[in-house]
């Protein structure tokens, strides 16, 4: 080594180090004119580092032959052993530094072309990289360069789209890791440590911080590929350990990490894995108030920098409520199919069975998810810990606990509207609004009361038919087609409540005849809208209907066909009426599916119960007929 702590190798040393400072410092401050100036500034240097090396070696040659090629102390990845032939030398050997050390320049030659959009050139230099080092045994000297150089060449080939490819060369990296942490551990040595004087080295803690770091990019990665690659289950779990390591040696930007961690509950919900997704959005709204505090619209109206530093944090914590959101209406739609019987309403049986369940099970079952999925330092473990114990992560079983879960929904999408206001974020902030129904329609399952079930229905009329009203339908036909026929389902709901009601009173007063008129001509008012939503801008209904609208259109016609013959009339020729045209929707089903047999399938039990009423109707029509007077 002491022909590395001469004056020429202390040149060598500052050279490298400004080229590192070109590409990492000064490139940021390029004009857009010439965006890779300090790039190419690096690029020139690291070549001339490595001419002078490769002299300096070529030079040497002619001294001893290196006798430590079959060093005891090398370690090997995946079965192979340090006396294959394959291996030409140890990688702490003097043959095997100076081998690395080549390859530390090809690398970072690499990625300067890489960064340079020059790809086909940054791949030979990794290539060469690879072809320097791949001779020589694993150690600590050399892990960290086998690891980064194929993450780089993971990253290349994912960016090209052979994503099997770079599974390969990313499982190596990982592999390489978790065989030399179990065979050695010891802090490995950085690539910046090949070109440092005596004296300069990293320290311990420093060297194990990139390393880790390294590590840590194998496996986000990784995570990018299993995705890509369909296989879910394993990326959630990459991408969870990612977003461990990273809190645990400090590796993150706040905003980013607590992004990632909402994103990554929204899969966990996907697989009813309410816990971690619950883990995963405390930490996110904890780790987001890390980034700072929100400046005040004062500061933001005369700093520039202060007014996008407000818009960014106002959005990913608004981001991060609505992800909570979902998790909350997730959470009580699943408790909702499993408690519901054939009819759709609360299966006591069902719900005494499951109280017990989970009185034997969950405490033992929480104690062993929560062993493996803990995010968190000791600064932010009880502020994580805190939040959680806001809102529970089992299945409710009875309204008190589903109320306590729709509260927090509630307040969630408070938080989101403030920041998806309707002026700028219209599909956004409608969306909120549909969630914020869809709370208010799962918690109405639990409640056993009808009228105050009925209530919590027109609250849901209360939060979308303004919006439904103010939108153009001409820009946002999708969204106002969802918005109408959830509203008829909201007032069909509020109708067959009423009905419930009226069944349990001996007689029906005035005021409740006109109140269950009213949401029967309401539902059958936005069933309607919806469907000359379909009609062609003549005016002229579909002969066949599109695939999206088959089911509900049908679905329309048939709720339009039992509301108009629910209405509530003493009048024998409104009566007469009101079931004409209900008879006229029933057959419009039935006819529908006899001249498109390929509809039956999506409406099922609506057709058979269609086919029904029009053969029954008839009889009740001519029944008032006859009752009415003869016009004669």
């Amino acid at each position: 080594m002491a022909a590395y702590q001469t004056d020429e190798w202390r040149a060598l040393c500052e050279k490298f180090r400004h080229a590192q400072d070109l590409s990492e410092v000064e490139s940021r401050k390029d004009p857009e004119n010439n965006p890779f100036r300090s790039k190419y500034k690096a690029r020139d240097l690291l070549k001339e580092i490595n001419c002078s090396l490769k002299k300096t070696e070529t030079e040497e040659e002619g001294g001893e032959p290196d006798n430590e090629a079959d060093s005891e102390s090398a370690l090997t990845v995946d079965g192979e052993t340090e006396n294959d032939a394959e291996k030409a030398c140890a990688g702490d050997s003097p043959t095997g530094l100076r081998a690395a050390r080549l390859a530390v320049l090809q690398y970072y030659l690499g990625v300067n072309h890489i960064e340079t959009e020059e790809l086909s050139a940054g791949e030979q230099h990794l290539m060469s990289c690879m072809k320097l080092i791949d001779k020589c045994t694993i150690t600590r000297e050399n892990v960290s360069l086998f690891i980064q150089a194929r993450n780089q060449l993971g990253i290349l080939w994912a960016g090209r789209d052979e994503i099997e490819k770079a599974q390969g060369f990313l499982e190596k990296a990982e592999s390489m890791y978790l065989r030399y942490m179990k065979e050695d551990g010891q802090p490995p040595m950085d690539l910046q440590d090949f070109f440092v004087v005596e004296g300069d080295e990293l320290s311990q803690q420093e060297k194990i911080r990139r390393f880790e770091m390294a590590y840590t990019h194998t496996l986000y990665y990784l995570a990018q590929v299993y995705k890509n690659l369909e296989q879910f289950e394993r990326a959630g779990q990459y991408c969870h350990s990612t977003l461990q390591r990273q809190l645990e040696y400090k590796q993150f930007v706040p905003l980013e990490w607590a992004i990632n961690a909402a994103t990554l509950s929204q899969y966990y919900i996907t697989k009813t894995r309410y816990m971690e997704a619950r883990h995963c959005l405390a930490a996110a709204s904890v780790i987001a108030t890390s980034a700072g505090e929100i400046p005040s619209e004062a500061a933001a109206n005369e700093s520039e920098a202060e007014c996008e530093k407000r818009e960014e944090l106002l959005q990913k914590q608004a981001e991060i409520a609505r992800c909570w959101i979902k998790y909350c209406l997730n959470l009580l739609q699943d408790a909702k199919m499993l408690l519901e019987d054939n009819i759709g309403e609360l299966d006591l049986d069902r719900l005494e069975e499951l109280k017990r369940a989970r009185r034997n099970e969950e405490e033992e079952k929480e104690k062993e998810r929560k062993s493996a999925i803990l995010f968190g330092s000791s600064e932010t473990f009880d502020s994580i810990s805190n939040l959680e114990e806001k809102v529970i992560s089992v299945l409710p079983l009875d309204f008190d606990e589903a109320r306590a879960i729709f509260l927090v929904g509630q307040g969630y999408v408070a938080q989101a509207k403030e920041y998806f206001a309707m002026d700028g974020h219209v599909t956004d902030h409608i969306e909120i609004l549909q969630d914020h129904s869809a709370l208010f329609k799962v918690l109405a399952f639990f409640e056993q009361d009808l009228e105050r079930r009925c209530k919590m229905h027109k609250r849901r009329v209360d939060i979308l038919e303004p919006i439904c009203k103010d939108l153009n339908a001409q820009y946002y036909l999708l969204i106002c087609r969802q918005l109408q026929f959830e509203l008829a389902e909201t007032y069909y709901e509020m109708m067959d409540l009423k009905l419930s009601v009226s069944d349990k009173q001996d007689q029906q007063d005035v005021h409740t005849i006109k109140k269950f008129n009213h949401l029967c001509s309401s539902s059958m008012k936005c069933y309607q809208m919806f469907l000359d939503s379909i009609r062609s801008p003549e005016g002229k209904f579909p002969e066949k209907l599109e695939d999206d609208v088959l089911r509900p259109a049908l679905v329309a016609k048939f709720h339009i066909a039992r509301l108009q013959s629910k209405f509530i009339s003493s009048n024998l020729a409104a009566q007469l009426e009101n079931l004409t045209l209900s008879l006229e929707c029933y057959n419009f089903v039935v006819q529908y599916c006899e001249e498109h047999p390929e509809a039956k399938k999506a409406v099922e039990t609506e057709l058979e119960l269609s086919e029904e009423m029009v053969s029954l109707l008839p009889l009740k029509i001519n029944r008032i007929r006859s009752r009415m007077p003869s016009t004669n």
